[in-house]
């Protein structure tokens, strides 16, 4: 064989080599799991992925490791799960009638006969999960998983099983804490801090879904911070991709040192199981509600007296803001800390003692942490000026019921529409005894009536519905349409883009940046 021959035959082998050995990387990566951990041996790199194959076997597929951390869960679990415990709730539910919805004759008939569901009282159970935080017997687990149960039982995983008592709830968050009596020490878990944790971070979720006791379920942290529809001002929920299913809930989240960093509360998905996106409340939330139902058997949060709203960049640029931040006082109620202070609509909260408001959410937290009777101080925005207001914080009353309009009075602002002005879409009409019976305007709401809104304008794009009540244009009161449609105009040939209208509606107020075209 000629020299140029052989050198090309290594050239070959070596490639085929290579490549084998590339695909036996790939199939074993695909094969095993990553867990954070190694250092390789002989190098500094502080953290590196390496391949470690078992003395002996050519063929084995690499484990990868990192900072040595062990390749399974098994320890971890075996050490935190007997505190990880099984709650059943037992309810009392009064079916639905099925024949009710049946035509006249033939719900007599069903009736008749018995073949109507019997609207008797029965007994119904339903379980979750839950954690026991320390060896006295307390028990965390979510509101939801023991909501008006008339019965409450803890079963740990050895087999002992507790009649528990409500210490208290918060809704709010959706936690409450049990306790259970105990002849001896209980096992139990510590929280550890959420807010070291890192998106990509392992975590690993304990719980009982479909009633399949102390399941055991990893993946990594998918997003922090998330604010979910409905689920209140207080949470900031931990996204993780451990699969989560129906009877989770209450169960723990643990980082990889055992402690627990969230509970497992909600999922998203289309078909009620896991698509890998659920929801855990952050430990820093569930032991300050914790220490409140320990001491006080509720929950007390601090109250200003606002109804506001986020600075979005609309609202902003409607105020000559530079910083789409803070959060818009819509609403001050009467009486309230707030307008004893001085509060006026429209301020706009930039700071509260001292520390950036980032947006309502935020502002609503840090003023709920404040103890009832302290000192608050908050920097505003009104007017394009800057003012210092120190206000004394309240104690968070009962939720208002807002009043709800019904299809007759849409209907009836539908049948104004003839007569009324127009300005950006909307139909105005002035505020009458009659329009107040109709859509159940308060005595003391002075503005102008939306009747028709333009389904492709701005403002119906905002959400503007017919029986709201338009109260200020650029935070000036407005009280009849052609007053309404001036200031709009005037706004216009200032040269702004956006107008702000303060809206009432369905008995709240909010501020809404509406586009109005240039002149």
């Amino acid at each position: 064989m000629s020299d140029e021959k052989a050198n090309l035959f290594k050239h070959h082998s070596r490639t085929i080599a290579l490549g084998t050995a590339a695909a036996l990387v790939l199939l074993g990566m695909s094969a095993f799991a990553l867990v954070p951990g190694v250092r390789s041996a002989d190098s500094g790199a502080a953290s590196r992925l390496v391949a470690v194959a078992q003395p002996g076997l050519k063929a084995t597929p690499p484990r990868m490791l990192e900072n040595g951390a062990p390749f399974s869960f098994a320890d971890l679990v075996e050490r935190v799960s007997p505190a990880v415990v099984t709650i059943t709730a037992e309810t009392m539910e009064t079916g639905a009638d099925e024949a009710a919805e049946l035509p006249a004759p033939f719900r007599d008939f069903f009736n008749q006969y018995g073949q109507g569901r019997s609207m008797t009282p029965h007994k119904a159970i339903s379980a979750g999960s839950g954690f026991i935080i320390d060896r006295g017997g307390f028990v965390v687990t979510n509101n939801h998983v023991i909501a008006n149960a008339r019965k409450i039982t803890v079963k740990l995983p050895d087999g002992r099983s507790y009649e528990a008592k409500l210490i208290g709830t918060d809704r709010q968050t959706d936690i409450a804490l049990l306790k259970v009596k105990a002849d001896k020490p209980l096992p139990s878990v510590e929280f550890g801090d959420d807010r070291q944790v890192r998106v990509g971070d392992w975590v690993v979720a304990v719980g009982n879904p479909y009633g399949l006791s102390n399941t055991v379920t990893a993946g990594i942290v998918s997003s922090l911070g998330r604010d979910l529809p409905g689920s209140g001002p207080y949470n900031d929920f931990i996204q993780i991709d451990a699969p989560i299913n129906s009877g989770n809930s209450g169960g723990p989240t643990f980082d990889l040192r055992g402690q627990v960093i969230g509970m497992n509360s909600m999922i998203v998905s289309p078909t009620g199981g896991s698509v890998g996106i659920g929801f855990a409340i952050p430990a820093t939330t569930i032991h300050d509600v914790v220490g409140e139902l320990q001491s006080h058997g509720r929950v007390d949060r601090g109250y200003l007296g606002v109804n506001i709203q986020s600075v979005t960049p609309e609202i902003a640029r409607s105020l000559n803001i530079a910083n789409p931040k803070g959060a818009i006082v819509a609403e001050i109620v009467p009486g309230g800390p707030a307008a004893t202070a001085g509060f006026q609509q429209g301020d706009v909260v930039v700071a509260l003692n001292g520390r950036n408001v980032e947006d309502a959410r935020d502002l609503t937290r840090h003023i709920a942490a404040i103890p009832s009777g302290a000192k608050a101080s908050f920097t505003v925005i009104r007017n394009g000026q800057q003012h210092n207001i120190s206000a004394k914080i309240g104690n968070r009353p009962d939720e208002r019921v807002a009043a709800n309009d019904d299809g007759d009075s849409r209907d009836a602002a539908q049948s104004m529409g003839g007569n009324a002005v127009e300005a950006m879409g909307l139909g105005l009409a002035a505020v009458t005894p009659e329009t107040r019976r109709s859509f159940n305007i308060d005595a003391g709401i002075d503005g102008v009536l939306v009747v028709r809104v333009d389904p492709n304008s701005d403002a119906g794009d905002k959400g503007i519905q017919p029986g709201d009540v338009v109260l200020s244009v650029a935070n000036k009161p407005v009280h009849n349409p052609r007053d309404m449609a001036a200031q709009v105009s005037a706004e216009r040939s200032a040269g702004h883009r956006t107008v702000l209208l303060l809206i009432a509606t369905q008995g709240a107020t909010r501020f809404i940046a509406v586009d109005i075209g240039q002149a």
